[in-house]
């Protein structure tokens, strides 16, 4: 067993319970201290328990990242590549044989509620999945449209497309939201829920495009006020042209529409930080603050600007990448800071390692020890052991985008200061995050940049090696042979050759 022993730490041998938040396509400096987006409690959260300072989804879309989440495999090993609701249904479904980690709760004697978004697969049926009470949102097709009064309203009008609706603000009171609706189902689900153990999870639809809120969030902003985005003006002359040609749909945005649409989304994320108040201000009139882990993340960032660009996608910027992941429960060391690289994808494996002290496998790691300080002064112990350990080693965050309607090949490799990007479709990147953190000048031409791009290149044919990513791996053929180095460059500590074909 890894990990905690949690499940002896409650009342009377009792496991803990889990409350976990997720929200939708919100970033990670949403929730920064003091930062512009005004989430105090999420903030406060952050404060009582431990963050990730640099924690990455493995996928920039939601469904991809929706299933690595509870099955702790990365998108080509657990099948869900895409969207679910935009693809045919033979691609909707996890590959056979993939657990999904809340089965494991259930087995333990865990009652699992779940209120909101799903999208791990196209059945949108948790039951399957050992979720014994559920109400999931229906699934979204094509381009999303509001007939009502929008003022502002922030909408992207192109030859032969639909008018794009990207953010406005309505008359709608904040307690008539879809978030405060999922909220009310939560606490009704608290209020029941007895001695547990439960796992509640409450996933919002907010702050996903169109951002659309009430006037009452949207007047704690002055948008006019707003600082634009350090790279909003960025030609990314050096980048993949796709990119360029995806930044054209936001060109005729002025600057002050982008700050309405900015002070939008910023909004959107203080209506779901004063719904998940309310529900964390619930915990603590149960009684049960103290047996109870806390996690809130979200799914996948948005570029809000950065670049021209917004939504997310196949430009792998760390706006888009990067998400909050707060933990808080017995054993967390309060106003923990964890620095080193963390996914998505370790999420499962370190809950499970928490609520019953077993190793769930898979491709992430179990983090459960880096939660734990062993100083006083909120950092991370870095010679905790690193038990549970996955295919992606430690020190190392690992992505792969498979495109959605049109089809790319990616992969992305974050390693200390710097981060590698494998493109099938263009020219690479590589950034230097410590003297680049806006990611303006891609390094993968330079000659004094070659060691490390290489070096990071053979990161990616390793992970790819370890957890059976054969389309990527074995692309020896004539037409593929164009990364900085091979498949053979995947020479792990016992000095093999990396030929191996699984």
């Amino acid at each position: 067993m890894s990990g905690v022993q949690a499940g002896r730490t409650g009342a009377g041998g009792r496991r803990p319970n889990l409350l976990f938040l997720i929200a939708d396509q919100q970033r990670a400096d949403t929730i920064a201290q003091g930062g512009p987006c005004l989430t105090p409690h999420l903030q406060a959260l952050a404060r009582e328990g431990a963050s990730f300072a640099r924690c990455y989804a493995p996928n920039p879309i939601c469904s991809p990242t929706r299933a690595s989440l509870f099955t702790g495999l990365l998108p080509h090993a657990h099948g869900m590549t895409d969207v679910t609701h935009a693809v045919p249904a033979t691609q909707a479904d996890l590959a056979p044989g993939v657990e999904v980690w809340t089965s494991r709760l259930k087995a333990a004697g865990y009652r699992v509620g779940y209120f909101g978004k799903w999208h791990v697969e196209r059945d949108d049926d948790p039951g399957r999945f050992g979720v014994d009470e559920y109400e999931v949102d229906l699934r979204l097709k094509g381009v999303v449209s509001h007939e009502g009064h929008l003022d502002p309203r922030v909408e992207v009008e192109q030859p032969g497309y639909k008018p794009f609706l990207l953010a406005g603000v309505s008359d709608e009171p904040a307690s008539a939201t879809r978030e405060a609706y999922l909220v009310d189902r939560a606490l009704d689900f608290l209020s029941r829920a007895g001695d547990g153990p439960w796992a509640l999870f409450v996933s919002t639809e907010a702050p996903h495009d169109p951002y659309l809120v009430p006037w009452e969030l949207y007047e704690r902003y002055d948008a006019a006020a707003i600082d634009l985005p350090a790279s909003w003006g960025d030609p990314m002359d050096d980048r993949p042209g796709v990119y360029r040609r995806i930044a054209k749909t936001w060109r005729g945005l002025s600057d002050d529409e982008a700050r309405q649409v900015i002070a939008c989304y910023y909004a959107a994320c203080s209506g779901v930080d004063d719904q998940f108040g309310r529900l964390l201000a619930g915990l603590d009139d149960a009684g049960v603050r103290d047996d109870t882990y806390v996690v809130f993340t979200s799914d996948h960032g948005d570029y809000l600007g950065a670049h021209g660009l917004f939504l997310k996608g196949v430009a792998p910027f760390e706006e888009v990448y990067r998400v909050p992941l707060v933990v808080r429960g017995p054993d967390v060391a309060p106003g923990l800071v964890v620095d080193e690289p963390a996914s998505l994808v370790d999420l499962g494996r370190t809950l499970v390692s928490l609520l019953l002290g077993e190793d769930s496998g898979g491709h992430g790691r179990d983090l459960s020890a880096r939660l734990r300080s062993e100083g006083s002064g909120g950092e991370a112990a870095a010679a905790a052991p690193q038990q549970g350990a996955g295919p992606v080693p430690d020190g190392l965050a690992y992505a792969e985008f498979h495109g959605q309607r049109l089809r790319y090949t990616q992969r992305i490799v974050w390693r200390g200061r710097y981060k590698y990007v494998f493109n099938g479709f263009d020219e690479d990147e590589l950034y230097d995050l410590e003297q680049d953190p806006h990611e303006l000048v891609n390094l993968a031409h330079r000659p004094e940049a070659q060691p490390v791009l290489r070096e990071l290149a053979a990161e990616m044919w390793r992970v790819a090696r370890d957890t059976g990513d054969d389309t990527l791996f074995q692309a020896e053929y004539g037409m593929f042979r164009f990364a900085p180095v091979g498949p053979g460059a995947a020479v792990d500590s016992e000095g093999s050759d990396g030929d191996e074909r699984h």
